[in-house]
């Protein structure tokens, strides 16, 4: 396993490269497979853990199901100080009698002050714990001024409950303003971004704001320097929940295009060539690009895991590199 280093200008931690996503542990995966899972992660030098206060709702579970799980394993296994935490708040139901949406209206809880205090110390105790390293805001909030989104993650950062702040699903100019917010304020700003990213990208969608942009990454690539403080991206469903090797899931309609489809060939070509597998050259294609991005992955049983794993230490040959990219 391979690490890299997570600051905010304030506050670092080592994490490594490969992000573990718990979102159905508990529900579709259940306890047994799930501590398995993350017993072999934990073996492999896998240290940094995702969660939501929300994941599961929509499969039968009450949303905290994960961060439960986790907490259950963190006490049973004597390893808090060995992991690092990621959780997220803000898109659960705001009226659990109604249903979530894309678009609005939306449903979701928000990211105002009292949201943000109330979620974050909710999910400590589902957790388990008494500090997260790192709280997402899950979805962004044009509705609630960002500097009260802001001045909230603050508050929690000098409370001493949460380590590293950061934000998802949200467009480039937002994490730019709420990070020279947090400037003005005089606290830490998000330094991690968390988006949809993969090696196979979807059709251009003016109003869609929840994707690892060449325009996100370049912000990224322009940070860590005086007065703009290091930003790590992290990417959810990286592999496309195994629409590139899987003839039974295919590519979801907005990834269905030429481009798209030839994206999935290359990776399979390149994966006969080095002697990997397509997930594994996808995965190591976002960790070891001029912007390396943390994947979150997800593995329902520990053979899957065992696979993922194995792009940990996979650097692409140069020119295979190349191949991928000009596709």
């Amino acid at each position: 396993m391979r690490y890299r280093t997570l600051f905010d200008g304030r506050t670092s931690f080592d994490v490594s490269t490969l992000c573990l996503g718990t979102m159905f542990m508990g529900t579709r995966t259940d306890e047994r497979t799930s501590f398995a899972i993350l017993d072999r992660f934990l073996e492999a030098g896998g240290t940094f853990l995702d969660t939501s206060n929300n994941y599961n709702a929509w499969v039968g579970g009450y949303g905290r199901d994960s961060e439960d799980l986790l907490g259950r394993w963190l006490v049973s296994r004597g390893v808090r100080d060995g992991v690092r935490l990621a959780t997220k708040l803000g898109a659960a139901k705001k009226d659990p009698s109604l249903p979530l949406s894309t678009t609005p209206p939306t449903n979701y809880q928000g990211l105002s002050a009292e949201v943000v205090d109330r979620e974050a110390h909710e999910s400590l105790r589902h957790l388990g714990v008494d500090r997260v390293d790192v709280l997402y805001g899950h979805v962004d909030d044009r509705d609630t001024p960002l500097a009260e989104t802001v001045g909230a993650f603050g508050a929690l950062q000098r409370e001493g409950v949460v380590g590293i702040t950061g934000i998802s699903n949200v467009a480039t100019w937002r994490v730019v303003e709420a990070r020279e917010e947090a400037l003005r304020q005089g606290v830490a700003p998000y330094g991690l971004v968390q988006q949809q990213a993969s090696y196979v990208y979807p059709r251009p969608d003016p109003g869609r704001t929840n994707w690892g942009s060449p325009d996100l990454l370049a912000y990224a690539a322009s940070t860590g320097v005086d007065g703009r403080p290091p930003l790590t991206v992290t990417a959810y469903t990286p592999l496309l929940q195994g629409a590139f090797v899987r003839d039974d899931k295919p590519l979801w309609a907005e990834f269905d295009h030429p481009t798209g489809r030839a994206r999935v060939r290359a990776l399979h070509d390149a994966a006969r060539e080095i002697g990997a597998t397509p997930h594994q050259v996808a995965l190591a294609w976002l960790t070891g690009g001029d912007v390396p991005v943390v994947p979150v992955i997800g593995a329902s049983s520990v053979a899957q895991l065992d696979e993922l794993l194995g792009a940990a230490d996979l650097d692409l040959p140069p020119e295979t590199r190349t191949r991928l990219d000009e596709v």
